[in-house]
């Protein structure tokens, strides 16, 4: 049977505490380190679940040293952990083995040596490797213009369960972005929301619902995006989007227009419910602080002609 599921992040910590800190403690008296859980995985953002377990999840987390202390030790840590890391934490294998095309790891019975989920490396080549730079000297604007969201908010999310490295100071620094960055990402998602604002009409005005709908699903992620920015969230990708989404406080409000916007079956439909959600979204945008105040207001894009096409496919005005 199943053990009883934990969240990963639980799992991680119990797994230092009672496995991995132990182990250090007899083998590498004194071993300045860093263990924490943070990077790829659900469990990182707190949105795992049962079926979470079933690849890449389990007893894992990474434990940072010194450059000098990985040269020296970092191979012999791998060997002792190997070889003396319990079968199990909580019930759930601590043999994490590659398995099938796609490189995923999955919890296996241990035989033999324990194929850990214990990544040992150091801090700073680690965090440049995920991110693309290193966090620990100055971060440019390019720097975090060129760094999907994504990654920031696995960096900045999880959990450090010792810091004798100070990783937590440049999780800091990564917390959100400076200032002038901000603006430079909110401006990027209200142009492309502008850019395509009117063609959820055009493509109804010639017939075209499927491109109106797809058009409007667009214009839905824009607005969620520019939501979690305002809230100041990094917004994950896709698989999670709404769930991070729906722990914001206006999401209440904006759901159900937005599903409304979604759920539309013609082109004005799905104006009128984009058009309200616009409305609020802006109105977030002057709350935030921002420098220029809109007045929010809805009017027509050209000559003001709108419509949509009847079931029977003739025309009519909204």
């Amino acid at each position: 049977m199943a053990p009883e599921f934990i969240p990963g992040l639980e799992l991680a910590g119990r797994f230092y505490r009672e496995a991995v800190r132990p182990l250090l403690d007899r083998h590498f008296t004194g071993l300045a380190h860093t263990a924490a859980l943070i990077g790829p995985g659900s469990e990182v953002l707190g949105f795992d679940t049962a079926q979470s377990t079933d690849h890449d999840w389990g007893p894992r987390l990474q434990l940072f040293l010194h450059p000098g202390d990985l040269a020296r030790y970092g191979a012999e840590v791998r060997t002792v952990l190997a070889r003396h890391l319990p079968a199990d934490i909580a019930g759930y294998s601590t043999n994490l083995v590659p398995t099938g095309e796609r490189g995923t790891v999955h919890m296996r019975p241990v035989d033999g040596l324990v194929r850990h989920g214990v990544v040992v490396a150091g801090p700073a080549a680690w965090l440049t490797d995920r991110l693309g730079f290193d966090p620990f000297g100055d971060i440019t604007a390019d720097d975090w213009l060129a760094t999907p969201t994504q990654l920031l908010a696995e960096v900045t999310g999880g959990e450090i369960f010792h810091d004798g490295l100070g990783l937590e100071a440049v999780r800091r620094k990564l917390a959100w972005y400076p200032d002038d960055v901000w603006r430079r990402v909110l401006a990027g998602h209200w142009r492309s929301l502008g850019d395509e604002e009117s063609f959820v009409g055009r493509c109804g005005d010639v017939g075209d619902e499927l491109g109106s709908a797809v058009l409007a699903a667009r214009q839905v992620h824009h607005l969620m995006c520019l939501c979690l920015l305002l809230g100041r969230v990094y917004p994950p990708y896709g698989k999670w989007l709404g769930s991070a989404f729906a722990r914001l406080p206006c999401a209440a409000r904006l759901v159900p227009v937005l599903s409304a916007a979604l759920a539309a079956t013609d082109w004005c439909g799905r104006e009128r419910h984009l058009c309200e959600a616009y409305e609020v979204v802006a109105g977030l945008q002057n709350e935030s602080g921002s420098p220029r105040r809109w007045t929010p207001a809805r009017g027509g894009f050209t000559t003001g002609r709108t419509g949509c096409w009847t079931p029977g496919g003739s025309w009519r005005r909204c």
